[in-house]
């Protein structure tokens, strides 16, 4: 039977919470089958800081994504960042004792093994690593060694680090939500997946992401993951600058952001006033918009100049590693008017809007196309493609049968199963349960060669991770 391959992003921001359920139609684009949003109420530039807010908000989420597509969830892909994420470039060897064997995947598994055991800063652990271009007895650009001969294998690494706390307290919130967490990707990357083209990250491309409690930062060349910063600042910061300007409340401030917001003073005439209504019977409260813009603009200012030292950081003015493509900028602040001209005259570097339309269905609603969804839908697309290098998804094939639930407003027709890996040998019993209909698959225990993918170590640290959930007291 032809395997449904339905899959389930949760993004896990400061300011909202996103459950996406999606999977590929015919023509390779993604169709999404059910999305629900809660506000974030524990957590904080992006790492928890309230376990039972943050697993109330997941539950919401979860249960209107369910609510509109009709299939049960029962794992999700999470995507980690966080103030606490960081990047370092590392390279490392090892000498292969028979050079007149090929180079295979072992050779290059050891090679990343070797990078897990680097020594780390009190309280974090080397989350995930991504090797990047390969070096085989001196010759260097090699992109792809396995099937080459060689005796030393050199590569150059881009590891990204974390405290492991704060991604186990993810994974309790998601394990106490009633779920099971199959996957983690660093968000960037899921952002830069469902913005980007293949092109721009060949030509060297910036994309920054700024979210309501951080801006993410991902920066691609030739192809090649080469830098990622998390700064901690993003659009809370400046509706709390607002409120503290404006001398009025957060939810006020807020709307005037959204709605009268500008990164660019300039715009606003001096006599442009809008009232804010008065609490209490008090009188209302007028404020120039060309004060809110100033207000903004400082702010927006900052994050966009930390932003461009990381990309310096990187090394941009290197003709070598110049970014041809510019930046891009994606998540709820893109929206903010004026932000692309702002950036552009900061950097000086060519800037536009990034929506995750071009992989999405030509019937997907226009909110799901706005940059503000971009990661969860980087995310689905992740869990879909099963790719190696910018997502993480365990196959959970456990001696438990699997649920799986298909849409009740549909015609019979053969149980749909899934995406879940599962093997050929399976057994099949449909039963009515809360009026859904109920497949469980029996799986087999031996791993047949054709579904059989190598775990990378990324794959071992959700490993590392559900076990300590599963022994904590």
């Amino acid at each position: 039977m032809e395997k449904d391959n339905i899959a389930v992003g949760l993004d896990i921001g400061t300011t909202k919470i996103v459950a996406m359920i999606g999977k590929k139609n015919e023509y390779g684009k993604l169709e999404i089958l059910g999305i629900g949003k809660s506000k974030s109420l524990g957590v904080a530039r992006g790492v928890v800081n309230n376990i039972t807010q943050t697993i109330q908000s997941i539950q919401q989420a979860i249960l209107e994504a369910e609510n509109n597509s009709g299939y049960k969830i029962k794992d999700v892909v999470v995507g980690i960042a966080g103030q606490h994420i960081r990047s370092i470039q590392h390279t490392d060897y090892i000498s292969r004792s028979n050079p007149e064997e090929v180079i295979g995947e072992n050779d290059i598994q050891l090679l990343i093994d070797q990078v897990n055991k680097l020594a780390m800063l009190p309280g974090e652990e080397i989350i995930h690593v991504l090797p990047q271009e390969f070096k085989i007895d001196g010759q260097s650009e090699i992109k792809e060694p396995i099937g080459m001969y060689g005796g030393r294998l050199e590569s150059s690494f881009h590891v990204v680090v974390g405290q492991a706390s704060s991604i186990r307290n993810v994974g309790r919130c998601i394990q106490s939500s009633g779920i099971e967490l199959s996957g983690l990707t660093l968000e960037p990357l899921a952002s830069a997946d469902a913005v980007l083209s293949q092109e721009e990250k060949e030509a060297g491309v910036a994309l920054i992401d700024i979210g309501g409690g951080t801006t993410d930062l991902a920066i691609f060349k030739d192809g090649i993951i080469r830098h990622t910063a998390v700064i901690p600042f993003g659009g809370n910061v400046i509706t709390e600058d607002i409120k503290e300007g404006c001398s009025i409340i957060e939810k006020q401030a807020e709307l005037l952001k959204i709605k009268f917001g500008s990164a660019w003073p300039g715009e606003n005439k001096d006599n442009e006033i809008v009232s804010i209504p008065g609490l209490r019977g008090r009188e209302p409260k007028e404020i120039s918009l060309k004060n809110l813009s100033k207000i903004i603009h400082a702010r927006v200012v900052e994050i966009v100049e930390q932003v461009f030292a990381e990309i310096k950081a990187y090394g941009h003015e290197d003709p070598r590693k110049k970014l041809i493509a510019g930046i891009v900028l994606t998540g709820g602040g893109a929206q903010l008017k004026h932000i692309k001209q702002l950036v552009e005259y900061i950097t000086g570097m060519d800037t536009r809007i990034g929506y995750p339309n071009e992989h999405l269905a030509g019937n997907s609603s226009e909110e799901i196309s706005s940059p503000l969804f971009a990661t969860a839908v980087g995310l689905v697309m992740n869990s879909i493609e099963n790719s190696t290098q910018s997502a993480v998804r365990m196959e959970l094939v456990n001696e438990q049968p699997k649920v799986v639930y298909r849409n009740v407003n549909t015609p019979p027709q053969p149980p749909v199963q899934q995406r879940y890996e599962v093997e050929e040998n399976y057994v099949e019993r449909v039963e009515t349960f809360d009026d859904h209909r109920e497949v469980r698959n029996a799986v087999s225990k031996e791993e047949s060669t054709e579904t059989k993918i190598r775990r990378s170590f990324f794959d071992r640290y959700v490993d590392k991770i559900k076990d300590f959930l599963d022994n904590a007291e």
